[in-house]
């Protein structure tokens, strides 16, 4: 093998500053967006304009476009897309739960509307800090085993007694006394993916031996199971202590997906969703918290199930909303979201599509799905392991956080209460998301400059 030519980059001297100024055209056409979601809501909702949310939005627009700046110096061959994305759905969710606060006639500075805009600014300051302090992604190797760690302290840290706390039945937040509440299982996913990028890596061959075979699909020796097993129990005690089906879901199906990528060993996958299903169905039958959950979405207009406590009521609710949207929604503050229990959280897809219509969650699942393209784009251009296994894997954790809820608020899969990537109100989200998206970056500006070999 040799290299190619050095008049290759020559060719590709002005290619960054294309990305980039391509990156700018688009971030200023999201900006415009998120502006006009939030004057539509205001003139559809109040019937006339307030300056407070605009000024606040304008704000965090000029922090975005830092964020591009920053990239003009630390990662000129980033990728383009992924940063006006970003911007267009974390405002569209901002636009959204400002539209809750005026029904809830909360419009002053302490609404969700105004946390959710500092907290978006917070999320952004992340992200240009990631960017600033991780120049290479290949650091991260080094720290698999601590990733590993950080992402299990994390996960339970919500358990330990006087930090922890419960809200809606769910142990997955910390609390900080007046200064509210933060759910760190959002960053310990991040952490695991590095991780399990790491571990794969390093441990891929021994997992991609060659096993036994049955019903025509070679399965892995029994001696080489350990790893899946011990997430699968991560999962299953997920569910029973912190009683979130969701964030066992995300955790596990995280994993699977990392480790098919790693082995190209379809037995894997088989073998951990049997082994996730057969834990579901388990906890179903015994954990009165995951029965509730299959009941309301088996028999969600059943009478008795949809008035009984934490029954079915949020779920009926929320596809009334939905089938109220139609194909064109009400418009911009003409619907009535506040109906259906925390729409501004776990069921902001329900309150969009109530305002925006069927035609409105298409343009958004469009958004995501090319968010998620873009990293699986990056992973698989990438030259090695590490790299793409991570780039991969931040991708899926947002396409099946996205499938977990959207599919529960449609009635796909039992109901869970994870918040939907950068448009649901939750600080800690945001945080997560936005600092996704500054990896997502950074892998796709180191693999642009890595030296490309040809046969």
């Amino acid at each position: 093998m040799r290299q190619t030519p050095a008049t290759e980059p020559v060719r590709r001297l002005h290619l960054p500053q294309k990305l980039r100024n391509l990156e700018l055209f688009m971030l200023l056409i999201a900006c415009v967006i998120n502006a006009s979601a939030v004057i539509l809501v205001q003139l559809g909702a109040l019937g006339e304009l307030d300056s407070t949310l605009v000024l606040l939005g304008a704000g965090l627009s000029l922090l975005v476009i830092s964020l591009h700046v920053v990239l003009r110096f630390v990662a000129r061959d980033a990728d383009p897309f992924i940063l006006p994305i970003a911007t267009v759905l974390n405002g569209i969710g901002i636009a959204m739960i400002y539209r809750i606060d005026i029904a809830d006639q909360q419009t002053g500075w302490d609404s969700a509307a105004v946390r959710q805009t500092a907290w978006s600014a917070l999320a952004i300051v992340c992200a240009i800090t990631v960017l600033l302090v991780i120049r290479n992604h290949r650091v991260l190797f080094r720290y698999t085993y601590i990733s590993g760690l950080v992402g299990v302290v994390l996960l339970f840290l919500p358990l330990v007694p006087g930090l922890g706390r419960e809200i809606s039945g769910a142990r997955v937040w910390i609390g900080f006394g007046s200064f509210g509440t933060f759910q760190p299982g959002e960053i310990a996913k991040i952490a695991l993916a590095v991780f399990f990028a790491g571990y794969l890596v390093r441990n891929r061959d021994s997992l991609s031996m060659v096993g036994k075979k049955f019903l025509g699909a070679r399965f892995p020796r029994f001696r080489d199971l350990g790893p899946i097993l011990v997430v699968w129990a991560l999962s299953m005690s997920v569910i029973i202590f912190q009683r979130d089906l969701g964030t066992a879901l995300l955790y596990f199906g995280l994993f699977l997906v990392m480790l098919y990528l790693a082995t190209g060993r379809l037995s894997w996958v088989i073998m951990g969703m049997g082994l996730f299903l057969g834990g579901a169905l388990l906890a179903s039958q015994t954990l009165d918290y995951v029965n509730g959950r299959f009941t309301n979405w088996l028999d969600a207009l059943n009478p008795d199930v949809y008035e009984a406590h934490g029954g079915s009521f949020q779920l009926v609710q929320g596809l009334f909303g939905l089938a109220k949207g139609g194909l064109l929604g009400t418009g911009w503050g003409q619907g009535r979201p506040e109906l259906t229990p925390v729409p501004q959280s776990d069921y902001i897809i329900a309150s969009l599509g109530e305002e925006l219509g069927l035609a409105g969650l298409f343009a958004i699942l469009a958004l995501y799905l090319l968010f998620v393209a873009r990293g699986f784009r990056i992973g698989f251009a990438g030259q090695d392991d590490f790299g793409k296994l991570l780039a991969v894997g931040l991708a899926f954790v947002v396409a099946l956080q996205c499938f977990i809820v959207i599919g529960g608020v449609t009635r796909v899969i039992p109901l869970t209460g994870l918040t939907t990537p950068f448009l649901a109100a939750g600080g800690s989200s945001l945080v997560a998301n936005w600092i996704i998206a500054a990896l997502l970056l950074r892998l796709s500006d180191t693999v642009r400059n890595q030296p490309r070999l040809v046969v």
